[in-house]
């Protein structure tokens, strides 16, 4: 099947769209794809009722075609994700996270080499973590049509205008990674991003380990002893119920109601039904495995928050040290012609000092080779700030000794 969409990106040609939804039409495909050094990719899928995401559509174009393969009609992607694993062609996309859990999901692997957009373009001059319309139109002077943006992609047949849209994000996303490949190229900035792009083939990323889920709970470290191993508890029962039952976690409990269970500790079926918020139905089938669980919590010690606690209100010994912070910032930064908010936010920079977070930006990828490493060695006294020659240095503290 094929549909023809014009395009106002400086392509000289109308683009054909293969719609590939037979087997036969997929190997003819995957011969396509062996021949090309890279790909753009997207996926659609639906996720409002179900832990696991809906794969619905892959897209795929280079400069040249462009196809929609159909994962709904098609029995097998095997020989299709067999083709993109290749790491001699880069997979290029825009905020693949969601993407590479898909991919990963059906196949317990993930592609590589990547590029994504979304990562590359604070480097140009982009606020942190732009949306893909947004890059379209400035990089391109192209408004996207979002009429579809809450199609049903489970859906079949899918009419021309949604194949239509769904191609739209892969053939602007072709001229969008050329443009910025050039102009990473002329910045020589290209190879600055090969940490972070590796960084997103870590499978941990990907993972969900139930014993975990209590981590991202916000608000717990509020709560005393037997509330926390109770919330750790149950947030460990909504992982594996939700991804056992294949339903969103929050149509289980919410994260409120996790909290208010904790703290009125209903031991009986009757005591739990009249904790606010809880439903019926959660009630009845899962009520008393869910009194249970919470008896055993509140009787075992919690695990270790291991938190540093920002506090409240920050010292002014605390605040200078900021400032200093902020100030090697602004010499990277200046040095490498980047406004500094794209370096490192002042909340970036509280959360090295104050919080040991792995995920702070600071400690991975470009940013970390940039600032983030001369910011601890300033935390650990290993390096100074000075003035030489009327302008802030960052100096080596054994050099003085």
């Amino acid at each position: 099947m094929h549909f023809t969409v014009s395009n106002d990106c400086s392509f000289n040609t109308m683009t054909n769209i293969q719609y590939i939804n037979t087997p036969d039409q997929l190997a003819k495909l995957c011969e396509q794809i062996k021949k090309e050094p890279w790909l753009a990719l997207d996926t659609e899928f639906l996720r409002e009722k179900t832990y696991y995401p809906k794969f619905c559509l892959l897209q795929i174009a280079t400069p040249e075609w462009v196809a929609c393969v159909d994962p709904i009609a098609l029995p097998s992607l095997d020989i299709l994700f067999e083709v993109l694993y290749s790491p001699s062609i880069v997979k290029v996309f825009h905020s693949c996270r969601q993407d590479l859990e898909i991919f990963f999901q059906l196949t317990g692997k993930l592609p590589e080499p990547l590029f994504d957009t979304q990562i590359a373009a604070p480097l140009l001059g982009f606020q942190e973590n732009p949306g893909y319309a947004m890059l379209v139109s400035s990089l391109l002077n192209v408004n996207l049509n979002k009429a579809h943006t809450r199609a049903d992609w489970s859906k079949r047949p899918l009419i021309e205008a949604e194949i239509q849209y769904a191609a739209d994000d892969v053939i602007y996303l072709c001229k969008i990674y050329q443009l910025m490949l050039q102009k990473l190229a002329e910045l020589g900035r290209t190879e600055w991003l090969e940490r972070d792009f590796a960084e997103l083939t870590n499978p941990d990323l990907y993972q969900v380990r139930p014993e975990q889920a209590w981590l991202k709970i916000k608000g717990k470290n509020k709560l005393t002893g037997k509330q926390l191993s109770i919330v750790q508890t149950l947030a460990e029962w909504r992982e594996r119920t939700a991804q056992s039952e294949d339903r969103p976690k929050s149509w289980l409990l919410r994260d409120e109601l996790l909290f208010d269970m904790a703290k009125l500790q209903p031991e009986t079926v009757a005591e739990l039904a009249n904790v606010r918020g809880i439903n019926e139905r959660a009630v009845n089938r899962y009520g008393t495995e869910l009194c249970q669980l919470i008896t055993a919590a509140k009787n075992r010690l919690p695990i270790a928050l291991n938190e540093k606690g920002r506090p409240a209100k920050k010292t002014q010994q605390q605040e200078a040290i900021l400032d200093i912070l902020t100030a090697l910032v602004r010499i990277r930064a200046e040095e490498n012609l980047l406004n500094p908010m794209i370096l490192a936010t002042r909340k970036d920079l509280e959360v090295l000092l104050f919080d040991d977070d792995e995920e702070c930006p600071l400690l991975h990828g470009w940013r970390f080779e940039m600032a983030g490493r001369e910011l601890i060695g300033l935390l650990k006294g290993e390096l100074l700030l000075g003035i030489e020659s009327d302008k802030l240095a960052i100096i080596d503290n054994k050099s003085l000794a």
